[in-house]
């Protein structure tokens, strides 16, 4: 008797430990970012000419990338992770994907019009927006999203000199956490679910 009971302890002991700890819950309040200044209040032009306000984006989370479509280096491979981010979630975790909204700013207005960052979202990602707008509105995005950028001039023409970060905001526009586009799509996904998974 005594040598079927402890094979049946010890099956139940480690089934015990399993279920008696229950993990925190993560909450927003302890993102990296809860509570900085980053983000707030914009007006731009989306890739269909049309004026577009932070609020449109209300009661979404926003991936916020700031960049240019001219620029020849790190724009498109950081772009391009971000997309493959959100193609993987619409394969692994559609729901989750449909509460996101990627979102290109260019620091680039006087050569990225609307068409133009339409066309360059629209190669990376379908649901991407692009947006721009006057000189003046970019640098008030720019500000508010603490995103530093300048112009250089260059023998052929010129290029833009830019922060790279990618915030994850929340659906109040509040900011949450760095995403790591400068790593592979995987790792943008593991960053998004550990926060709003």
């Amino acid at each position: 008797m005594n040598r079927l009971l402890f094979p049946l302890l010890a099956l139940a002991l480690p089934l015990a430990a399993c279920g008696g700890a229950q993990a925190p819950e993560k909450t927003l309040d302890q993102a990296p970012l809860a509570g900085a200044s980053i983000g707030g209040p914009f007006t731009l032009v989306n890739g269909d000419g049309k004026t577009v306000t932070d609020a449109d984006f209300a009661g979404k989370y926003r991936i916020m990338y700031f960049g240019y479509t001219f620029c020849p280096d790190v724009c498109p491979v950081d772009v391009q992770n971000i997309g493959g981010a959100m193609k993987l979630l619409d394969r692994q975790d559609p729901a989750l994907s449909a509460k996101i909204v990627p979102i290109f700013v260019s620091i680039d207005p006087a050569r990225d019009t609307p068409d133009v960052v339409k066309q360059f979202t629209a190669a990376f990602y379908p649901r991407m927006v692009g947006l721009t707008g006057s000189a003046e509105q970019v640098d008030e995005a720019a500000k508010v999203y603490r995103v530093p950028y300048q112009k250089r001039e260059t023998p052929s023409g010129y290029l833009m000199d830019h922060g790279r970060q990618a915030y994850l905001m929340g659906p109040k526009g509040e900011p949450i956490a760095l995403l790591p586009q400068d790593q592979s799509p995987q790792a943008i996904v593991a960053e998004i679910e550990r926060w709003i998974g």
